[in-house]
């Protein structure tokens, strides 16, 4: 995925027009979605190649978000800027959304709304240099279901960091995608074994199934 800019470090907060997190640190296991870089125009090298896959995803995590808004499980997007050092929320969703933009069909299903927590990343990483390491703690969240856009970069790489803290994780692999699906089996391949992810498709495993086993991972 492009590098989005440092602007992340000014715009980087959990931007939500309804929700709210709490003030302190939430004990618990509650589980979050993050949905990551589906905000997105495809305007990079390699992404005609992957715009097939991202349409058919983002349908999948449109339909995993309409579940898990119905369980009250947060939802997080995590999202590069693509180069917009000022932008926020709003001008993101225009921007993929505008005429002509090969993620227009992705922005349609995926629109954030107020509910949804709305994190800006500098980096790879949703957890580099932004709040989402102190958002998910005062949700109370120690599970992650992780979605979106590349599977072996933007999306690894905030595996990696959520293994490092701790997190039990599920990668459904139809709701990730990349620019090669070698690549892309490569990465889930490397989350279940090096940090312990669940791959499972939401064909296999539901969030019903998810949510009410924490050892389901593994």
């Amino acid at each position: 995925m492009e590098m989005a800019g440092a602007a992340g470090a000014a715009s980087n907060g959990a931007e939500a027009a309804g929700a709210i997190a709490p003030a302190r640190d939430r004990s618990g296991g509650r589980t979050a979605l993050l949905i990551v870089d589906m905000i997105n125009d495809l305007d990079f090298v390699g992404s005609r190649t992957m715009r097939r896959d991202a349409v058919r995803i983002a349908a999948t995590i449109a339909d995993l978000r309409r579940l898990a808004a119905a369980r009250d499980v947060p939802v997080v997007f995590i999202n590069d800027n693509f180069g917009q050092w000022h932008s926020e929320r709003t001008r993101l969703v225009e921007h993929a959304r505008r005429p002509g933009s090969q993620g227009r069909a992705i922005v349609d299903q995926l629109e954030p709304d107020a509910e949804d927590f709305f994190v800006i990343k500098p980096q790879f990483s949703g957890f580099y240099a932004t709040n989402l390491p102190v958002l998910l703690p005062k949700l109370g969240v120690r599970r992650l279901i992780l979605t979106g856009l590349a599977t072996d970069i933007c999306v690894l790489f905030t595996a990696a960091d959520a293994h490092m803290r701790d997190y039990d994780m599920w990668v459904p692999r139809d709701c990730v995608a990349g620019t090669n699906p070698e690549r892309d089996r490569w990465a889930l391949e490397l989350m279940r074994q090096s940090m312990a992810a669940e791959v499972r498709p939401t064909s296999e495993l539901t969030l019903d199934a998810w949510l009410g086993n924490p050892a389901t991972q593994g």
